[in-house]
């Protein structure tokens, strides 16, 4: 089986948590393939430009870190990958920065890479390169000299051909795509915009099944929606540490419903019109005021970026007044944490919720969403709420499909969650829980690796 070669903009190397289901997974695809070598950022920066790679190995699988000058970091990492990729993909424009310098850098990084790691390629590698950052790494590994299969993953959306082209450097990133063989995103409708991006953009060709003919390469374009462990947040839910959270929470909740939301703070989350829908359901509905309490987990992200310091001093704002308006002696109706808790505490604060609360403005994926599926007791199972602009949203029909910026829309939505009959919820659940168990983490990687080994493509070196 070929060695398997995978870059991403972090790695999970020995001594660094792997908090995150996608580090486990990409770890379980290399013991699969009898190892293999991972290479990204090591997380840190230096005043002086940096230029190697710092090797490590454990087991079968090698490590190679490489750090970021202060630079790069900045116009890179803040700057491009940021404060454009990020807002343009999630259809932000308004807040999104075009900043030709930064892009350089962008590409130079990319082109830093590149160089790295095709110094440590062998003949007959699977290249493996993940997400935004890396947008122009299979152009830089081709420039070296790479012919070998190169698949690309994009965990992010790819936006409407309308939103991508406000990107001054598209063409350039467009041309870099092209020499991925493999393109790999979250959701239909993520493939559908690449691909029309290219045919109406750069002329490319319809060859069938995903593939198509541009700038004098055959690539292939197909959706993996990416999933979840299920037995892992089963564990995870059931675990003594995972039920004495949930027991903590019980008696603050004192026999009051729960309505929880999990997300990183980020402006993509829809965490303010969230907070909005859920004044706007005691607005609407007296009887519940002291009877429900929503909590919202939002840990700080990027806390560099301007946006998301106003965002947080928006949600403290907005939460603070709902507070003060319905607060009683006894009931604070907000619980707004601005803090991460363990994977484990999270499980069963998601088992003990009536309504998971899952309303992004627009995500790749979101697998908060089948976290909550995957928690939930069987016989009593919560209700989730889910926007229709995540990507989830394509799997799990069975949730109760909100347009999160509809605020009065989304509180009846939540109101109906709260009230739903036992009976309903069991369906509904059963439906859901099939689709994240039969689309699980396992099933992304391989149905991703399979169809880059059969990619025809490339000749291997």
């Amino acid at each position: 089986m070929a060695r398997l070669v995978i870059a991403s903009n972090r790695t999970a190397a020995p001594g660094e948590s792997t908090a995150g289901g996608l580090a486990v997974a990409l770890r379980e695809a290399l013991t699969e393939r009898g190892g293999g070598l991972w290479f990204g950022w090591s997380g840190e920066t230096h005043d002086s430009e940096s230029r190697g790679v710092r090797l490590i190995s454990e087991g079968n699988i090698d490590y190679a870190l490489a750090d970021l000058s202060e630079r790069e970091y900045e116009g890179y990492y803040l700057g491009y990958a940021n404060r454009s990729l990020w807002p343009v993909c999630h259809y932000r424009i308004d807040l999104a920065r075009f900043d030709d310098e930064a892009f350089e850098t962008y590409a130079q990084v990319n082109r830093r890479f590149g160089g790295l790691i095709h110094g440590l390629l062998r003949p007959g590698d699977r290249v493996w390169v993940h997400d935004y950052h890396f947008f122009l790494l299979g152009q830089e590994l081709r420039n070296a000299g790479w012919r070998g299969r190169i698949g690309f993953f994009h965990h992010i959306p790819f936006p409407a051909p309308e939103v991508f082209t406000a990107l001054p450097q598209h063409h350039r990133l467009a041309r870099g795509l092209a020499d991925f063989d493999l393109l790999g995103f979250q959701t239909q409708r993520d493939t559908r915009n690449f691909t029309r991006y290219m045919v109406e953009h750069h002329g490319a060709h319809h060859l069938g099944d995903g593939r198509l003919a541009v700038f004098d390469r055959t690539i292939e374009a197909r959706a993996f929606p990416i999933g979840i462990d299920p037995a892992e947040i089963v564990a995870f839910a059931t675990s003594e540490s995972g039920r004495n959270d949930a027991d903590r929470l019980s008696r603050m909740l004192a026999d009051r419903a729960l309505v929880l939301g999990v997300d990183r703070m980020d402006y993509s989350k829809g965490l303010l019109q969230r907070i909005q829908a859920f004044g706007s359901l005691l607005d609407e509905h007296q009887d519940l005021r002291g009877h429900v309490t929503f909590v919202q987990i939002a840990p700080p992200s990027r806390e560099g970026l301007y946006a998301y310091q106003e965002l947080r001093e928006e949600l403290d704002r907005l939460s603070g007044r709902i507070n003060s308006n319905y607060s009683d002696l006894d009931w604070t109706p907000i619980r707004y944490l601005a803090r991460g808790y363990p994977r484990e505490t999270l499980a069963g604060l998601y088992r003990k919720a009536r309504v998971g609360l899952v309303t992004p403005l627009y995500d790749g994926m979101n697998l908060v969403a089948k976290e909550y599926v995957a928690a939930q007791d069987p016989e009593d199972p919560g209700v989730l709420v889910l926007s229709e602009f995540a990507g989830a949203a394509e799997q799990l029909s069975a949730a109760l499909i909100v347009n999160p910026y509809d605020i009065p829309t989304m509180a009846e939505a939540i109101h109906r969650g709260l009230t739903m009959p036992l009976e309903e919820r069991r369906e509904r659940w059963q439906e859901l829980n099939r689709a994240v168990t039969e689309n699980d983490i396992a099933r992304w990687r391989r149905d991703f690796l399979a169809a880059l080994d059969a990619h025809p493509g490339s000749e291997d070196d």
